[in-house]
C-alpha cells in the first residue's frame, strides 16, 4: 500500500472544558477511579487497558451500567479462541427490559416524519402500551423464545414496536426495508424461517409511491414457514387486508390483547437478531448477535463515543435493511427520543433532513459520509439557512468522510460541532472506530478506536504498523461479534469470512492508518484495492480528489490485472446535472490526482456513467463491477436483488463487450 506523507492536519474542533467535564466518559472514567482504584491521564491510557484487561473492562461496564441479570454469570469470558468465545455465561437477562428501564415520563420516546406524514410523536407510554400489546398478540398465536418474527417495513415507529416486542418475549427479529426485491428478501429471511411476517402494502420514496402488494403476496407464499402475516396499511389506510393470506390488520392485531409489558430472561447469548450481509456477490451471510453481547455494546458505544444524554434527541437517516437502524434503537438504552425519518433524503431537496433537525432541535445528527458529499457539492448552507442551535454533534458512516467535507461541516453548518466521523459494519452492530469527547477532531481523521476495541494496522507480514497504512484487523474479542451465521453450524462461513488470513486474528477488509496521534484513516475496502505496477491504494485516496471537482456528481474506479502483467484502471463519473464529461474536466481530475498523490493514481482511462451501482445500503459495488470487467456473467458477479440500482450494471456489460471488441 502506498503510504503518503500527510502533513500534520488542522484541528477543526477542540473539546471545552466544560465539554469534557459534562461528558459520559469523563463520568466513567471518574467512576473508575472512585470504585476501582483505576485512574487514567488520557483516553489512550483508558483504552489500552479496555483492550489488554478484557475481562476487567467488560465487566467494569455490567457495573456501571447496573445491567439488570436474572441469574448471575459464572465467568466474564471463557478461554476459547475467536470466533468461540463465550461470553457471561449462566447469566440471563431482556435487551428490551433495559430499554424500558431507562423511560422518561413526560418525554417521547420516537419523533417519527415522512415525506407523506407531518411529525408526530410516541410517548414512553405510548410505546410501552403498544410494545405491551404486539408483544401479547404474538405470545397469543404461539410465537416463543427463539422463534423468528420479520419484518418488511420502512423507518416507522411499527417498525420500533415489532422489534421490542419480538425481543421482550426473547424471539429473534430480522427486517428488510420495502425497497428490497421480492428475491434478495427471500435470500434472506428463508434461512431463518420465521413465524411471522410484519409488512406494509407499500411506501413513498422521492415523491413516488411505490405499491408492494405483489411482493408480500409473494413472500407469503413462498416463505413456507409462515403462520401469519400482519400487515401495516401505509401507503394506503383502507387497504383490504383479507387479499393476503395468514393476515391480518396491524390495529387489529393490537386491540386483539392487552396487558402489562414482561420480559423473557435469556441467555447472555442467545440470540436478538440476525443481520445480513450485503449479499451483493452472493447469498448474504445471516450474521446473528446476542442480547447481552450487543447490549454492552450498545450502552458503550451510545454512552462514551456518542455522549448521548437521557431525553435528548439522536437521528441517523437509516433504513431498516442497515444495521444503523439496529444501531438507532440503541439510543433508547440511554433514555433519548429516537427520530425516525422515512423517504429520500434529497426529496423536496437536500435541505429536507437539515430542516427536520431544526424543527426537532435535533442534539445528534447522524448521517452518511456521500449525503454530506452531496450537500457539500450542492453548496448548501445549513448553518445560515436553518437554526442549528441545538446540534452538538453530527456523526457520518457508511463510506471514508474526505477531508473537505470536514472543512465544509465546520464552515456552513456550525463551528462548535463535535464531528464524529465513524467506521463499523453489520458484522458488529456498532463501530470500531470513532468519536472521543475528549480529544481534538483533526481534518480527514477519525478520532480514536473504542474502548474494547484491540484494533491494529498490520502489514503484509503480520507485524503492527503506525503512519502506515496497513489492514485492518482486531486481535481481542468483542461481545458483540457474531455468535455465528445462522445454518454455519460448522463455523465455515463465519472463519471464511474474517479469520483466513490471520490465524486467530479478526481481518476486516478496510484499509486503515493509525496516526502516531493514535487517530484514523480509513482509505476504503482492502478487496477493492487498486494495484498498480506493485503499488497498492485505497480507492478512498482517489474518490478524495475527484470529491474535489465540483463537475463531478459521484465516481467508481477499479483495477484489472490483465495478461503479461498488464493493468488497466478505468474511472467512471457521474457527472452533476447539465454538466457533461470534456477534455477540459478528464484533464483537471487527473491534475488533482497528481497533485494531491502520485502519478500512479492518475486512470487509463476516464469514461462518463450514467448511473453508478450501489447496493440497498448505500456501499459503492466495486467488486462486482471489476468482475463483470473481467468477464464474470453478472449473475454472477452481483445480487440484482441487494442492490438499489440494478440496471446501473448494464453500462458495464456493454463496456465489457466493447473492451473484449
Amino acid at each position: 500500500m502506498d503510504s503518503t506523507n500527510f502533513d500534520l492536519p488542522q484541528i477543526l474542533w477542540n473539546p471545552s472544558d466544560s465539554f469534557i467535564q459534562n461528558s459520559n466518559l469523563q463520568h466513567y472514567i471518574n467512576w473508575l477511579s472512585a470504585h476501582k482504584g483505576l485512574t487514567f491521564s488520557s483516553y489512550y491510557q483508558l483504552w489500552e487497558w479496555s483492550v489488554n484487561e478484557v475481562s476487567a473492562f467488560w465487566e467494569s461496564l455490567v457495573e456501571y451500567f447496573e445491567v439488570k441479570f436474572h441469574s448471575p454469570y459464572k465467568e466474564v469470558i471463557s478461554e476459547d479462541d475467536m470466533p468461540y468465545v463465550k461470553w457471561f455465561e449462566g447469566a440471563t437477562l431482556n435487551y428490551a427490559e433495559h430499554i424500558f428501564s431507562q423511560k422518561q415520563a413526560g418525554r417521547p420516546a420516537i419523533l417519527f416524519e415522512s415525506e407523506a406524514h407531518l411529525m408526530e410523536a410516541t410517548s414512553w407510554e405510548q410505546l410501552e402500551e403498544r410494545v405491551g400489546r404486539m408483544a401479547a398478540y404474538l405470545r397469543s398465536i404461539g410465537v416463543k423464545k427463539g422463534d423468528r418474527v420479520v419484518a418488511f417495513l420502512p423507518n416507522i415507529p411499527e417498525a420500533t414496536i415489532g422489534f421490542l416486542a419480538t425481543c421482550s418475549i426473547g424471539a429473534i427479529w430480522s427486517s428488510c426495508s420495502p425497497d428490497f426485491g421480492a428475491e434478495s428478501v427471500i435470500d434472506r429471511f428463508e434461512q431463518i424461517e420465521p413465524k411471522v411476517l410484519i409488512a406494509v402494502d407499500g411506501y413513498q420514496y422521492g415523491g413516488k409511491f411505490y405499491d408492494k402488494t405483489e411482493v408480500v403476496t409473494d413472500l407469503t407464499r413462498r416463505l413456507t414457514s409462515l403462520e401469519k402475516v400482519i400487515l401495516v396499511p401505509y401507503l394506503d389506510p383502507e387497504a383490504d387486508v383479507s387479499v393476503f393470506p395468514k393476515a391480518i390488520d396491524w390495529d387489529e392485531a393490537l386491540s386483539k390483547q392487552a396487558g402489562q409489558l414482561r420480559f423473557e430472561a435469556v441467555p447472555f447469548g442467545h440470540p436478538i437478531w440476525v443481520l445480513f450481509s450485503s449479499g451483493t456477490t452472493g447469498k448474504p451471510k445471516a450474521i446473528t448477535h446476542s442480547h447481552g453481547g450487543v447490549l454492552l455494546e450498545h450502552l458503550k458505544y451510545l454512552s462514551f463515543h456518542n455522549d448521548v444524554k437521557a431525553g435528548e434527541k439522536f437521528f441517523w437517516f437509516s433504513t431498516t435493511g442497515w444495521m444503523m437502524w439496529n444501531f438507532v434503537q440503541a439510543a433508547l438504552l440511554k433514555g433519548a427520543t429516537i427520530v425516525l425519518y422515512d423517504g429520500s433524503p434529497g426529496f423536496p431537496d437536500l435541505n429536507v433532513l437539515w430542516k427536520m433537525a431544526e424543527n426537532t432541535r435535533l442534539e445528534h445528527f447522524g448521517t452518511s459520509a456521500p449525503y454530506l458529499v452531496a450537500c457539500m457539492k450542492r453548496g448548501l448552507t445549513p448553518g445560515s439557512d436553518y437554526d442549528l442551535s441545538s446540534l452538538r454533534s453530527l456523526s457520518s458512516t457508511g463510506a471514508p468522510l474526505p477531508p473537505e467535507a470536514f472543512e465544509w461541516i465546520y464552515q456552513e453548518i456550525k463551528e462548535d460541532l463535535w464531528l464524529c466521523s465513524m467506521s463499523g459494519g453489520t458484522d458488529v452492530c456498532t463501530a470500531f472506530v470513532g468519536g472521543c469527547p475528549t480529544y481534538p477532531v483533526y481534518m480527514g481523521e477519525i478520532q480514536c478506536r473504542a474502548l474494547g476495541c484491540a484494533l491494529y494496522a498490520f502489514d503484509e507480514e503480520g507485524h503492527e504498523v503506525i503512519d502506515e497504512v496497513g489492514e485492518m484487523v482486531i486481535t481481542r474479542p468483542m461481545p458483540s461479534m457474531p455468535i455465528y451465521f445462522w445454518n454455519d453450524k460448522d463455523y465455515k462461513r463465519y472463519l471464511g469470512s474474517y479469520f483466513e488470513d490471520y490465524a486467530g486474528i479478526w481481518r476486516h477488509g478496510d484499509w486503515v492508518k493509525i496516526t502516531s496521534r493514535n487517530s484514523l484513516v480509513i482509505l476504503g475496502r482492502s478487496d477493492a484495492t487498486l494495484n498498480r505496477q506493485g503499488v497498492r491504494i485505497g480507492t478512498a485516496e482517489i474518490y478524495r480528489s475527484v470529491d474535489k471537482i465540483e463537475e463531478i456528481k459521484d465516481s467508481l474506479i477499479v483495477n484489472l490485472e490483465l495478461s503479461g502483467g498488464r493493468h488497466y484502471m478505468p474511472l467512471f463519473v457521474l457527472m452533476q446535472e447539465n454538466e457533461e464529461l470534456t477534455d477540459e474536466i478528464k484533464d483537471k481530475i487527473k491534475q488533482q490526482l497528481r497533485s494531491d498523490y502520485s502519478p500512479r493514481h492518475v486512470p487509463d482511462e476516464i469514461i462518463e456513467v450514467e448511473d453508478l451501482p450501489y447496493t440497498i445500503s448505500g456501499k459503492k459495488m466495486e467488486t462486482p463491477v471489476k468482475k463483470i470487467l473481467m468477464g464474470r456473467p453478472v449473475e454472477k458477479s452481483a445480487n440484482e436483488g441487494a442492490m438499489r440500482n440494478p440496471e446501473s450494471l448494464e453500462f458495464f456489460v456493454k463496456f465489457r463487450e466493447q473492451i473484449e471488441g
